[in-house]
C-alpha cells in the first residue's frame, strides 16, 4: 500500500551541526563531521531546488545533461554565498570512484577543505555524496525503460539499479537521486514507482525486494518538491546503501 502524502517538512537534521565552524580555507584546514551530516547536505540541495527552477534569468532546457549543468551552477553559486556551506563545490560527469568506466551525474565535494567523516577523508580530489539525476518521465525510445528511474531491462541504467549493483558509488553508504518530473505530478510519480518496484519483486528479478520501495519524507505542494529515502542491499559483498531522492516538478 502506497504511503500517505504530507505536506509536513522533514525536520530539521544536525541543525547544530550545520552550525558548527566549517570554513572554507587551505588543504591543511581539517574539518571533523559526523556522517549524519550528509543529511543537512541532502537538505541544503533540496531547499536549492524551487528557487533554480523558478528563476527567470533561467533557460528554459528539458534534456537531463542540461538541466543538470544548470543545477551544478546553481549550486556552487549559492554554497559559495552561503556563510554555512562556502566550503562544498560540485562537479559534473565525475569518474566513479570504483568503477573508473562509468561517470557519477552530479556530485558534493569539499574546496579548500579537508574534511573527516567516520575515519575517512574527503578533499576536493574525493567527493563527499554521488547523485544520480533522471527524467520522470524516462524520454521514449526503442532502447530505453520506461522504468528507467528504478530499473531498465536493456542495461544496468536503472537509477536505483546502478546503486544496487554497484556499478555507481561501491565507495559510499550515501546516495542521492534528483528526479525532474516533466510530467503529471509527484504523487503520481511516488504510485508509479512503487508499481515498478512491486512488478520486478513480482517477476522475481534477482537481487530485488518490497524493501527496496521508497518512503516519503516530505511533500511541499506549494513548492512542488518532495523529499524520499530508500535503503537496498547491494551485490558483490558490498554493504546496503541509503538513498535520499529528491523529486522536483518542473
Amino acid at each position: 500500500m502506497s504511503s500517505p502524502i504530507s505536506e509536513a517538512k522533514v525536520s530539521d537534521v544536525l541543525a547544530d551541526e550545520v552550525k558548527a565552524p566549517v570554513q572554507a580555507g587551505t588543504l591543511s584546514h581539517d574539518v571533523h563531521l559526523s556522517g549524519e551530516w550528509l543529511s543537512a547536505l541532502v537538505d541544503f540541495i533540496a531547499e536549492t531546488l524551487p528557487d533554480w527552477r523558478d528563476d527567470r534569468s533561467r533557460p528554459a532546457q528539458t534534456s537531463e545533461t542540461r538541466l543538470t549543468t544548470q543545477l551544478c551552477a546553481r549550486l556552487n553559486s549559492v554554497s559559495r554565498h552561503s556563510g554555512g556551506w562556502d566550503f562544498l563545490q560540485f562537479r559534473r560527469e565525475e569518474p566513479d570512484e570504483v568503477q573508473a568506466g562509468r561517470s557519477i551525474d552530479l556530485v558534493a565535494a569539499p574546496s579548500g577543505a579537508v574534511i573527516w567523516m567516520d575515519g575517512r577523508e574527503y578533499s576536493e580530489y574525493r567527493a563527499l555524496l554521488p547523485i544520480e539525476c533522471k527524467r520522470l518521465p524516462t524520454p521514449s525510445r526503442k532502447d530505453r525503460d520506461e522504468r528507467e528511474y528504478v530499473f531498465s531491462r536493456f542495461r544496468s541504467a536503472g537509477g536505483i539499479q546502478r546503486f544496487k549493483a554497484g556499478h555507481h558509488g561501491a565507495a559510499y553508504a550515501r546516495a542521492a537521486m534528483i528526479g525532474y518530473v516533466q510530467d503529471r505530478d509527484i504523487p503520481f510519480w511516488f504510485m508509479k514507482v512503487e508499481a515498478w518496484i512491486d512488478g520486478l519483486v513480482a517477476a522475481t528479478v534477482q537481487g530485488w525486494s518490497v524493501n527496496d520501495k521508497l518512503r516519503l519524507a516530505a511533500h511541499l505542494t506549494a513548492n512542488r518538491v518532495a523529499s524520499l529515502q530508500s535503503k537496498h542491499q547491494r551485490e558483490c559483498g558490498l554493504d546496503p546503501i541509503r538513498i535520499d531522492h529528491l523529486w522536483i516538478e518542473m
